[in-house]
C-alpha cells in the first residue's frame, strides 16, 4: 500500500453507531476528479476546427461512446444518457489506471465506489423505466409471467447491481493481490512491472468497458 495508505478511516460516532470513512478512498477519488476537470478544460480550451491534441483525444472519447450509447439506446436517448456514459467510463479508467502511479491506490479496490457506481446505474436504469413505461407497467413486469414471480425478478434485479460491482472490484483487488504475492515471490525484479502495467492498462481499460456497458444496457432493458 501506497504512503496513503497510512491516512487512517475517519471515525464519526452517531449515538450507538459509528460511521467509517476510509480516508485514502477519499483522497484518490478527489485526485481523479480533478484529473477529469483539468482534463475537461484542456479539451474545451481554444476549440478550433483544426483540433489541438486534447480535443483529438476528448472528441474520439465522446464520439466512440455516444456511438455506443446510441446503439444500445436510441439517437434521442443518447442525447440524455450520453454524458452519464462518457463520465462514467472516463472516472472508471482513470480510477483503474491510478494505481500504475508510485504511492497511488485504485478507489475501485476498496468495494463502496463500484458499489455506489452500481447502485446509481440501478437506480437510474429504474427510474428512466418509470418514467418511460408509467408506474403502472412498470410494475406488472415483475410479475409476469405470473404474479408470484414477482419476488424472485425484484432479486434478480438487486443481483444485477451486486454482479456489476463484484466483477469490477473482484478485477481490480484481484490484481492487485496477484502482484503483491508475486513482488514478494521475485523480490519486485522485471515481472511485477509487466503484471503491473498489464493489471492497471488492459484489465483496467477492459472492466472499465464492461461496467460502463452494462450500465447502458441495464437503462435499455428497462426502457424499452
Amino acid at each position: 500500500m501506497g504512503d496513503l495508505g497510512r491516512i487512517h478511516q475517519l471515525i464519526i460516532p452517531l449515538g450507538n453507531y459509528k460511521m467509517t470513512f476510509n480516508l485514502e478512498v477519499i483522497v484518490m477519488t478527489w485526485i481523479v476528479i480533478a484529473v477529469l476537470i483539468t482534463f475537461g478544460y484542456l479539451t474545451v480550451r481554444k476549440k478550433s476546427i483544426f483540433p489541438h491534441s486534447f480535443q483529438v483525444l476528448g472528441e474520439l472519447f465522446v464520439s466512440g461512446l455516444y456511438k455506443l450509447t446510441e446503439d444500445a439506446l436510441d439517437e434521442k436517448l443518447a442525447r440524455k444518457y450520453g454524458p452519464l456514459t462518457c463520465a462514467l467510463f472516463m472516472f472508471l479508467i482513470i480510477s483503474n489506471w491510478l494505481g500504475l502511479i508510485p504511492h497511488m491506490e485504485e478507489p475501485t479496490k476498496d468495494l463502496n465506489t463500484p458499489l455506489g457506481l452500481g447502485l446509481m446505474g440501478f437506480i437510474i436504469a429504474h427510474s428512466a423505466g418509470i418514467k418511460s413505461k408509467g408506474l403502472k407497467d412498470y410494475l406488472k413486469e415483475y410479475c409476469a409471467p405470473i404474479f408470484f414471480m414477482a419476488p424472485l425478478n425484484i432479486i434478480g434485479e438487486l443481483a444485477k447491481v451486486v454482479s456489476i460491482s463484484f466483477r469490477l472490484f473482484g478485477n481490480i483487488m484481484g490484481g492487485a493481490i496477484i502482484i503483491l504475492v508475486v513482488s514478494h515471490l521475485t523480490y519486485s525484479i522485471l515481472l511485477p512491472p509487466f503484471l503491473n502495467a498489464f493489471f492497471g492498462i488492459f484489465v483496467g481499460t477492459i472492466q472499465a468497458f464492461v461496467f460502463t456497458m452494462l450500465t447502458v444496457v441495464y437503462i435499455s432493458v428497462q426502457v424499452k
